[in-house]
């Protein structure tokens, strides 16, 4: 696999760690400031999620994905 194409798979494995982390940190919380924490946490794997995800399709698209 071309590295630039191992780099988006791991960008898509970082957000679902950053995802369990915050699903577990969220949980486990004890104030409102980890709450926030967890949450910009959360919103952040989303989106690396999804445009990663978009960046994976275009190159499949493009024939450059294997």
């Amino acid at each position: 696999m071309k590295s630039c194409n191992e780099n988006i798979e791991k960008a898509i494995a970082l957000s679902e760690v950053m995802l369990d982390l915050a699903n577990s940190g969220d949980m486990d919380r004890e104030d409102v400031g980890c709450g926030i924490l967890y949450g910009i946490l959360r919103d952040a794997a989303y989106r690396i999620k999804k445009m990663a995800e978009a960046e994976r399709s275009a190159h499949i698209q493009k024939g450059t994905w294997e």
